[in-house]
């Protein structure tokens, strides 16, 4: 198996999670700027490999495989961490609604294509605008501390996440909309 440039920037990705991890939790002075910096770079990266991939012709079934994978450790993993240090109600239920969408539609994803209808439910715009709402607001909030900022950056940060909130519902909707006029049409029992 030969390793693309697309899928290596993925394995990069995935690789990077535990070094955020580490750097959030170490105690020096600008721990958290450059957790989210490892953050931002790991959310670039996930732009540039598809980008790659579709311009040099390297899409591989690897690569179908472990981007979606990787997106979704890197947010969970994030979002676990933010919930320790952000430790609020609405906080918390904005995080789950975006894991547990996650889930969600990546066990739709699964059931879909063992139909043979993957297709139904591909990424769509959407699913897109949520990515790019929830990468901005996770890198922002991972370089802030609300303990020691309670200004309008902080704000700013939990808006934008909640709008990635909404518009995972939002997407997640469509996904299950999809998805159940195919299921309709297999109806099978059984």
């Amino acid at each position: 198996m030969r390793i693309t440039i697309p899928n290596a920037l993925t394995l990069l990705r995935i690789l990077l999670i535990p070094v955020m991890v580490v750097v959030f939790y170490l105690p020096f002075q600008h721990h958290l700027v450059l957790a989210a910096a490892i953050f931002g770079f790991a959310a670039l990266t996930d732009w540039f490999d598809g980008y790659l991939a579709r311009r040099l012709g390297q899409m591989t079934a690897l690569g179908a495989f472990l981007d979606p994978v990787a997106d979704k450790l890197m947010v969970a993993t994030a979002l676990v961490l933010l919930v320790e240090r952000h430790a609020s109600l609405l906080f918390t239920l904005a995080a789950s609604i975006i894991i547990g969408r996650e889930i969600v539609v990546s066990a739709l994803r699964e059931w879909m294509a063992e139909l043979g209808q993957r297709t139904s439910v591909a990424v769509s715009y959407i699913g897109k605008v949520k990515t790019a709402f929830q990468m901005v607001a996770i890198t922002g909030l991972l370089a802030i501390d609300p303990a020691t900022n309670e200004g309008w950056q902080l704000a700013i940060c939990y808006l934008v996440l909640y709008t990635a909130a909404v518009l995972t519902l939002w997407s997640m909707i469509v996904y299950l909309r999809a998805a159940w006029a195919v299921v309709k049409e297999h109806d099978n029992p059984l």
